[in-house]
């Protein structure tokens, strides 16, 4: 079959493209994890300022919470998960552009669809199975896989409340942001 092997060779180059999209490396991901759990109080404000000037949106849809009702003693996740996606964006050694309140409200509306979409399930190995499927595609897995494994341990840890849901969805939402903004 002529111009078979040429085809075969363009798919494996997709393939490997597809395999090797995420930006952030496990070395990266694994120092920003050390770094941010390494952080006092006064470091982690610090790091906070430095989010307002480069990645302002970021740090806003971690600021709105307590207008949607989250009590401030439950924004920890967010926040930590805010200070960890941006320390891997730093970790990660490129220049990442300003994500938009556009791309924020893009995949806030994904974001929102996909939690409806695995909420649905009520069989807990079909749940299990779609989050695992959707670990598998996402373009930061090690960071996806990390926030969700944070979001679990923190709903163990709480005394659940309908508000709840905007935390796990901040921090979802900024784990898409950073994965599917262009650079």
């Amino acid at each position: 079959m002529p111009g078979a092997i040429p085809k075969i060779c363009l798919l494996l180059r997709w393939v490997i493209i597809i395999a090797d999209m995420s930006r952030i490396s496990q070395d990266a991901l694994l120092r920003a994890i050390a770094v941010v759990q390494k952080m006092n109080s006064a470091q982690k404000i610090q790091l906070a300022d430095e989010i307002f000037v480069s990645q302002p949106n970021m740090l806003g849809s971690f600021l709105v919470l307590p207008t949607l009702g989250v009590p401030t003693t439950k924004t920890g996740l967010a926040f930590d998960t805010l200070l960890l996606c941006f320390q891997a964006m730093k970790e990660s050694g490129l220049t990442w552009p300003v994500i938009t309140e556009d791309d924020m409200e893009r995949q806030s509306a994904r974001t929102t669809a996909i939690l409806k979409f695995y909420d649905s399930f009520s069989d807990e190995n079909l749940r299990k199975n779609s989050a695992q499927q959707y670990i598998d595609d996402h373009t930061e897995k090690e960071l996806y896989a990390w926030v969700i494994t944070m979001c679990e341990d923190w709903l163990q840890s709480i005394s659940p409340e309908e508000t709840d849901k905007y935390v796990i969805h901040v921090a979802v939402n900024l784990v898409n942001c950073v994965a599917s903004v262009p650079i």
